[in-house]
């Protein structure tokens, strides 16, 4: 484990000092990859998609307007996400729901603008503020797959470990947030792509991916395929997934939706969303707090390191 750069620049810190900032370095930030885990990951990017509607559209508050608030959202829940000192499951998916919900609305302004088939409902104008730059879904897909290239490769290069779990560096959580961002805009894209233009409609479009996911999940047993692989590949299709549930339950009838509303599917995803994550909560606080064992002090007796907040 990487001895924190504040005692390695330094050069005068004693091997105890070390010792316990290691201990401390190693209490994991990110969750456990489980089933429970991926059902709030489609959860969170349901809702943000849904979310990311009601304000955008429902409200008429325009997808410029919206990214700008709801990047600031973003912004200050990772604050709290990165300032906590372990993993705390109400941050954490509070942050992935932040995400997706400023993802949805990138998206949308980066792919759309205010021609006709774009608006709904005898609309003129996609909203307040600047009306989407109107790139398309193929342009602006391969923005975000460059961008998302780019961070895994400075990843690489700073030889941090791309398990989650094993992420417990400010770097390493930082590299792994941008990622979650620029993958959250770009599965909402190929969402939107899969249900607006690939003649597929929002029940086809979520179909494909959940087969694709189903496909990925039957990898895991092939030894050359690496599961870290895997986890990112699924990582960043959970989001179309979310992309194409989420139009699906909010969209008209005559367009292949249920036409329940962004408002009430927001409602009832938040609600789900928030017991799972009291859910993961009492789970958590159950799990043992690591307590390794530290060399003792010059003269001194032994020391553990426990963390319980």
């Amino acid at each position: 484990m990487e001895i924190p750069e504040a005692l390695t620049d330094t050069g005068v810190a004693s091997t105890h000092q070390r010792t316990v900032a290691t201990a401390k370095s190693v209490v994991k930030k990110l969750p456990e990859v489980t089933l429970a885990f991926w059902i709030m990951k489609i959860a969170a990017t349901t809702l943000g998609e849904t979310a990311g509607d009601l304000f955008a559209q429902t409200l008429k508050l325009g997808y410029f307007l919206t990214t700008i608030a709801l990047f600031l959202i973003f912004v200050v829940t990772l604050v709290v996400q990165l300032r906590s000192r372990r993993y705390n499951p109400f941050f954490y998916w509070t942050v992935i729901l932040s995400t997706s919900m400023a993802g949805t609305t990138m998206s949308d302004f980066m792919n759309r603008d205010a021609s006709a088939k774009y608006l709904s409902n005898g609309a003129t104008s996609l909203g307040l503020g600047p009306q989407g730059l109107g790139l398309g879904y193929p342009i602006g897909a391969a923005i975000l797959i460059s961008i998302l290239v780019v961070i895994f490769a400075v990843w690489k290069l700073t030889g941090m470990t791309f398990v989650i779990r094993d992420i417990v560096s400010f770097r390493g959580e930082a590299l792994f947030w941008s990622a979650i961002l620029v993958s959250n805009t770009l599965g909402t894209s190929m969402g939107d792509f899969l249900s607006d233009s690939s003649g597929l409609g929002y029940a086809g479009g979520a179909a494909l991916v959940t087969g694709v996911l189903l496909v990925l999940v039957a990898l895991m047993r092939a030894p050359a395929v690496p599961n870290v692989l895997l986890f990112w590949i699924a990582f960043v299709l959970t989001r179309p997934l979310g992309a194409t549930v989420g139009d699906f339950l909010t969209k008209p009838v005559a367009k292949g939706g249920l036409d329940l509303g962004t408002a009430g599917s927001s409602a009832v995803l938040l609600t789900v969303l928030i017991g799972l994550m009291g859910y993961a909560h009492v789970h958590e606080r159950r799990r043992p707090v690591p307590s390794p064992s530290l060399p003792p002090r010059p003269g001194g007796r032994d020391e553990g390191t426990r963390r319980t907040d």
